[in-house]
């Protein structure tokens, strides 16, 4: 009976994974050895677990990542491209985060940037920071709908918080006015603040010819690309392919 007493409270207290152990416990006869430190300590790693991947669970998907299953260890090495290894597995420890700095994954269409912006992603999200993907014309879009309710802020605010945004089809079309000041507010309101990786087929000599106002445009380079690393994903032989050439998938 005290014992039902005490996993009902675990369970109001939301220690359900604890409940859930000491229920194990006391049906396991083999537990009965064990000293109660032994079995305090079971309990509390078995809570402790659980927790760590509930929220690391919750982290992936907030992330809304575009692949969900990238990782660092799959990246390709012998796929012809030429990447910077050492790089990429530097920037996978996260201190960029820590140093609020930015990554720029340049490389053409299908190139694998991506893929390389999610795995880092994941790995960012494995070290419990909070990341957010979105591809630049739907986030431009999103800041549209949002204006015409007066609630930009509100989105502004959505993307300005994670501790890593990563924004993908960076600069891939021609920017009107109203969406360069967006794209230069939010990238404003992260600066040394928080990290931001770009995936873009354009260097960003290319980027600014894509803002319509030069101030503008001298302002989100200031703040993107001086605290920025950049990986550059060529190709060995020179001729750019996709990597679902590579790996024999459907265009």
């Amino acid at each position: 009976m005290m014992n039902e007493t005490t996993i009902n409270k675990l369970i109001q207290m939301r220690l359900t994974a604890m409940a859930d152990a000491l229920r194990m416990q006391q049906s396991d006869r083999s537990f009965g050895q064990m000293s109660f430190e032994e079995r305090l300590g079971l309990l509390v790693d078995v809570e402790y677990s659980t927790r760590r991947s509930n929220r690391l669970n919750r982290l992936i998907q907030q992330a809304h990542f575009d692949n969900p299953m990238a990782s660092i260890a799959d990246i390709n090495y012998t796929s012809g491209r030429i990447l910077d290894k050492d790089l990429i597995h530097r920037l996978a420890s996260c201190e960029y985060i820590l140093d609020k700095h930015n990554v720029m994954i340049l490389g053409s269409t299908g190139s694998g940037k991506t893929f390389l912006a999610c795995a880092l992603g994941l790995e960012a999200c494995r070290q419990f920071y909070t990341v957010r993907y979105v591809r630049l014309p739907e986030l431009l879009t999103e800041l549209a709908i949002a204006r015409m309710e007066n609630k930009q802020d509100k989105v502004f605010n959505k993307f300005s918080k994670p501790q890593l945004l990563i924004i993908d089809e960076w600069m891939l079309m021609q920017l009107t006015g109203v969406e360069a000041e967006d794209v230069f507010e939010l990238i404003h309101k992260r600066h040394r603040r928080s990290s931001t990786i770009v995936c873009s087929q354009f260097s960003p000599t290319g980027w600014h010819a894509r803002i319509s106002q030069s101030h503008l445009a001298d302002g989100i380079l200031d703040r993107l690309v001086h605290d920025a690393y950049e990986i550059k994903i060529k190709y060995k032989d020179g001729e750019d392919r996709s990597m679902r050439e590579v790996y024999g998938l459907k265009q």
